[in-house]
């Protein structure tokens, strides 16, 4: 636990993990919220640990919320598996690039992308709403999530991160015609794939602070099973506002990085 954290700044950080759980678990983007607060909430502490402490935290809520999901939603598990480990291999391509990328070119990309997304769902308000169809997925369609979910957003998720759980839940409801929840909770076992991959690589540097990331896991685990028990009972009606307020939310951030910060 760093020594100059304060209680006010501890109590801030614990809240901050318990609603970020309860972020990814209905539609991903809690990092949007957890990091920042890390950021501020250290101020002194290095880059890496606020990330490895992040990923620490973060894989706690994901996995419960996908626990959660995986028995009570009608998920195709070994596909989301195959995505899983196709988003590890994208992670850390993405990783080993990262250093060589400049953000302020990047970042006006993920704005027109984003932007394209928002006026998708927004123009297109029973995208996601319908049942998800029955029968097996064609290999053509998994392949393609595999391509676009795992080595694609994997790679995003590895060279920057932010808003990682809500491309996943598009691109999946989308290639694999999942209804939200449905794809809600294929996200959060990709999800976990990722977060092993990047913790593991945390670990291995030693840049994690295990005794604060602890704590702020038990809050991140209670925001991620409440999460994902509203979004199973709510329906994709619900996943679907969260995540226009998560994408709207990224965007603000991404404008406020790219214009205003310095």
């Amino acid at each position: 636990m760093p020594a100059d954290i304060s209680l006010f700044a501890l109590t801030l950080l614990c809240l901050a993990a318990l609603a970020a759980g309860w972020i990814d678990a209905v539609v991903g983007g809690g990092g949007l919220l957890l990091l920042p607060a890390l950021l501020v909430g250290l101020p002194h502490t290095p880059a890496a640990y606020v990330l490895g402490t992040n990923k620490s935290t973060a894989i706690v809520g994901t996995t419960a919320a996908a626990v959660t999901y995986v028995r009570k939603a009608p998920i195709d598990l070994r596909t989301a598996l195959r995505i899983g480990l196709a988003a590890v291999a994208g992670s850390l391509g993405g990783a080993f690039f990262a250093a060589g990328i400049n953000s302020e070119v990047l970042r006006p990309l993920i704005m027109a992308v984003l932007l394209g997304v928002l006026a998708f769902v927004l123009f297109r308000p029973a995208f996601g709403t319908a049942p998800a169809p029955s029968g097996p997925v064609s290999r053509r369609r998994v392949l393609a999530a595999v391509l676009v979910a795992g080595l694609g957003i994997g790679f995003y998720d590895g060279l920057i991160g932010p808003g990682t759980g809500a491309f996943l839940v598009i691109a999946l409801a989308a290639v694999l015609h999942m209804d939200l929840v449905t794809s809600s909770a294929t996200a959060k076992v990709v999800n976990v794939c990722t977060n092993v991959g990047a913790l593991t690589m945390f670990a291995v540097q030693g840049t994690v602070l295990w005794q604060l990331g602890a704590l702020l896991a038990l809050f991140n685990l209670v925001g991620g099973l409440v999460g994902a028990r509203m979004a199973l009972k709510r329906g994709a009606g619900f996943v679907r506002g969260v995540l226009v307020v998560v994408v709207v939310a990224l965007l603000c951030k991404l404008a406020y990085d790219q214009w205003i910060a310095v």
